[in-house]
């Protein structure tokens, strides 16, 4: 019963004070990676099969965070069944829906959906926590996710988004909210980089038939096997040690507000590396993000610090 209960339960985050310039930074480099996450992940499907995307960024994003000592620290026995559930829900499913659902939807749908997943954390949070969050965090979730709309809106209004493609990312970043509950106490008992390198190798075992059935539809073109490179040691790697730092130190709903920045990233590097042209929504929207970020990140009055972290990640 023990382990079972361990399975579904979060916890507050271990630092309840407004962010700090630690916190920003675990906010910048998540939404940074993860906003040129899409585009790569369009590259890698021009040659290989949605599960051989999947297994190739996390098997890179695994030998990364390996060659970091704290990352082979050990994890207690009694947290494996969680590290494994960590595993499907943060890395294995997710992983291999995105890839698919991309092929049915425009990368800039799947921004706009992979938005949500805040939404989708408060949800998950207030069932596990039995509590709604403060106004201040209600509100910023609620602006930034307008924000996020009006980032992606110009750029999905014509794009392809076909709705076997829409269900699966929507199953996609609902996982996430969930593994972004559940990964707040593992990360606050073994810190981050042991907890995600561990659900990288669970993930990986899972993962290795799918990517075995897809070699045969996929074939060898350097440029995707090149966009696989950031997609893995940054993606997977460090985004994620990142994010569940994050997600330790400040719970998951302020925590997960991290993602809001990624559509805001990729418009950026739109403009900049391909000349695109910015929508006024866009400039907008962003104007919202960063408002909803701010006000996400005050301390909410009466909140109560959680377990205190392992130093470091």
């Amino acid at each position: 019963m023990a382990a079972a209960r361990r399975l579904i339960t979060t916890g507050e985050g271990s630092r309840p004070e407004a962010f700090g310039p630690a916190e920003w930074v675990l906010v910048g480099t998540a939404g940074l990676i993860w906003g040129s996450s899409f585009v790569f992940i369009a590259e890698g499907l021009e040659a290989f099969s949605p599960p051989v995307v999947a297994f190739a960024r996390i098997a890179l994003g695994a030998l990364t965070l390996a060659a970091v000592p704290a990352a082979r620290g050990p994890i207690a026995r009694q947290d494996l069944p969680s590290v494994t559930l960590l595993a499907v829900l943060w890395m294995a499913a997710p992983m291999l829906l995105f890839p698919v659902a991309q092929q049915w939807v425009d990368s800039s749908v799947a921004g706009m959906l992979n938005g949500a997943m805040p939404v989708f954390t408060v949800l998950v949070s207030a069932i596990l926590l039995r509590r709604w969050p403060g106004k201040a965090q209600a509100l910023g979730i609620a602006v930034g996710f307008g924000g996020v709309v009006a980032v992606t809106a110009p750029s999905a209004l014509g794009a392809q988004a076909n709705a076997p493609g829409i269900l699966l990312l929507v199953l996609a970043v609902s996982l996430y909210a969930l593994a972004a509950n559940l990964v707040v106490q593992l990360q606050q008992r073994h810190g981050a980089l042991a907890v995600t390198l561990r659900s990288q190798l669970i993930a990986l075992a899972i993962v290795a038939p799918f990517a075995a059935a897809g070699i045969p539809s996929s074939h060898w073109q350097w440029s995707s096997a090149l966009a696989m490179v950031p997609l893995g040691a940054l993606g997977s790697g460090v985004a994620f040690v990142a994010m569940t730092t994050l997600v330790g130190r400040v719970g998951a709903v302020r925590g997960a507000m991290a993602v809001y920045f990624t559509p805001v990233v990729a418009i950026l590097l739109g403009t900049t590396l391909r000349n695109e042209e910015v929508h006024p929504f866009a400039l907008g929207g962003t104007v919202l993000v960063i408002a909803g970020a701010w006000l996400t990140s005050r301390r909410e009055p009466g909140e109560t610090a959680g377990v205190a972290s392992r130093p470091g990640v």
